[in-house]
């Protein structure tokens, strides 16, 4: 079981708002995220905890991240030792072994921001939620998945 994570922001008239998430690789369903005023360690361990909380895995995870920091920090590699998460961390300079996670911070800003900044942090968390939970995973279509959502490929997975 495989899954990517990175981090991006939204801007906000009260500053910037960080996002975390944690995709699965196979369905591109975002499966955990957290958003923090912040760039510590805590956003991308509490995006990695709410995934391993909404899936349990019964099998290790393998999570795919780039070189920042909070990925390779001693708290973050403990974490993920605890959750049963391998952390083969991708190559210095290549984006490319985080894709995905790029392609979804690309159409989440594609799709929700529209050049416009929040008026707030909560007003973007809220819309971040929406996105995610209400439109992303159950409905957006995705050409690799056969164009249907990451919900119905699971679904489709499951039968």
């Amino acid at each position: 079981m495989a899954r990517c994570g990175d981090i991006t922001y939204l801007p906000t008239d009260e500053g910037r708002l960080y996002l975390a998430t944690v995709i699965d690789i196979a369905s591109r369903r975002v499966v955990g995220w957290a958003t923090a005023d912040h760039l510590r360690t805590e956003l991308v361990a509490d995006a990695l905890q709410a995934a391993c909380r909404r899936r349990r895995p019964a099998q290790e995870v393998i999570f795919h991240s780039d070189r920042g920091c909070q990925y390779t920090s001693g708290a973050f590699a403990d974490l993920a030792e605890r959750l049963g998460v391998r952390l083969p961390v991708g190559r210095t300079g290549q984006c490319w072994d985080n894709a995905l996670a790029e392609s979804f911070f690309a159409t989440l800003k594609g799709e929700l921001l529209s050049d416009r900044a929040w008026p707030s942090r909560a007003a973007a968390r809220s819309a971040i939620f929406e996105f995610i939970e209400g439109w992303y995973n159950l409905h957006r279509l995705h050409s690799s998945l056969g164009y249907v959502s990451p919900a119905a490929y699971e679904a489709a997975v499951a039968a």
